[in-house]
């Protein structure tokens, strides 16, 4: 979901830019003026508020040379994952080449975690950006922290204090699911491994919604102690942890939907379901709906499928669902973010918005084993300029009835030839 308005929304990637340029330029004023390395002296007390990080690190173990109160275990390195690239479009072009990220458990003693972006700043002012990534940044230096004239006020958290949260996971499915949800098993690997001790006192993470609560609730996590990030508070915890970023591109990790799959099965009602289903997101506009939706559906009902609305469902629902779905079509949206408790050899057909495309649903399909992944452009009254898959986040989708019927088709005739 974009965060800018509308009418606002085909600026964005100048509105990127200057954002980028006004976290350089004042994340170097705030720390010329602050203390550096030899003065850095300990933590602000309770109450009181920190200095801005002085500088930051591309990687914990360089986090962990400049301040010896970090510390870091490593689970599994970095190794080549490479994938099929869609035809048909320049968007795709050099998706395939992949690498997933290593993870890892980063402990930080007397670390801090700022804001609602949780940013992880050690007690020696280091900001540890491998695990604080930014939406379409380059580097710590871009990170949206450098936008504070200060920092927030710091609360003590008593004990130990797990770093679920990120950026975006306090109000949206997609990355709740695929980044925060991922973390924990993280932590579950390391406590397995004997790498930490024991459980946390307190978990970092937004809670309070139905499917937030539910999540929860599979994982056996309702009643455990929560802190919220907040965009104006910094908490302090004697014993900081911080799993690894296991989605930073968005590009969903094998590693992330097979521990999805594993953690949240489906259940005995999954097998009464229809296996061919479309997922509808409204008729609400500026929502990336489908425009002629009536058109398509009536197309796809004739090849039996049935209409969708994973807002109305539970989560044990939208996973039995998807789990026995043998055939998906829908047009891009957090809906998708379900593509992860797929059955193999699923086939999949994505409806784009021209001047939106998005990569991520597609990355979670090709980590179902034998599935087929297909994709549909729409059509567009705006000029569309190759290179800028950003200009219409929230565009309506519209498809020729012959386009969509000429996709499915060819999906559904491989289906058939499995």
């Amino acid at each position: 979901m974009s965060r800018l308005p509308n009418w606002l929304e085909p600026a964005f990637p100048q509105v990127k830019r200057a954002h980028r340029f006004a976290t350089r330029r004042m994340g170097a004023l705030t720390r010329a003026l602050g203390p550096g390395a030899a003065s850095a002296g300990p933590a602000a007390s309770a109450g009181s508020r920190p200095r801005l990080p002085w500088i930051g690190t591309e990687s914990v173990e360089e986090t962990a040379r400049l301040d010896p109160a970090a510390d870091v275990h490593l689970l599994a390195s970095a190794h080549p994952a490479p994938r099929q690239e869609p035809q048909g479009h320049w968007f795709w072009r050099g998706l395939g080449d992949y690498e997933e990220p290593r993870r890892f458990l980063l402990e930080i003693e007397d670390g801090l975690v700022v804001g609602d972006y949780a940013a992880h700043v050690t007690p020696r002012g280091v900001l540890d950006y491998e695990t604080s990534e930014y939406y379409g940044v380059k580097g710590w230096r871009e990170h949206p922290i450098h936008l504070r004239p200060r920092m927030p006020q710091v609360t003590d958290v008593d004990g130990s204090l797990l770093s679920l949260a990120t950026r975006g996971t306090g109000g949206n499915y997609f990355h709740f699911v695929t980044d925060l949800l991922p973390r924990w098993g993280v932590f579950q690997e390391a406590l397995e491994r004997g790498l930490v001790d024991a459980m946390p006192d307190h978990f970092l993470l937004s809670r309070g919604s139905r499917y937030q609560e539910q999540f929860l609730d599979k994982l056996g996590l309702t009643h455990v102690s929560t802190v919220p990030p907040l965009r104006d508070r910094a908490w302090r915890a004697a014993h900081l942890i911080v799993p690894s970023m296991t989605n930073p591109d968005t590009m969903m990790p094998p590693w992330s939907t097979q521990w999805l799959a594993r953690t949240f099965p489906p259940s005995a009602a999954a097998s009464t379901l229809p296996s061919r289903i479309y997922i509808t997101r409204g008729t609400a506009k500026n929502t990336r709906r489908l425009v002629n939706e009536e058109e398509i559906f009536s197309v796809l009902a004739r090849h039996g499928f049935v209409k969708i609305d994973c807002g109305a469902l539970t989560v044990q629902e939208q996973i039995d669902h998807f789990t026995a779905a043998s055939v998906i079509v829908a047009p891009h949206g957090a809906a998708l973010t379900n593509l992860n408790f797929c059955s193999p050899g699923v086939r999949i057909l994505e409806l784009f918005a021209p001047r939106y495309l998005n990569k991520c649903f597609w990355a979670i399909a090709s980590n179902v084993p034998e599935s087929t992944y297909a994709h549909l452009v729409g059509t567009s009254a705006r000029p569309i300029r190759e290179g800028n898959p950003m200009g219409g986040v929230q565009d309506d989708i519209t498809v020729p009835v012959a386009d969509f019927t000429a996709a499915l088709d060819a999906l559904l005739d491989s289906e058939e030839q499995q």
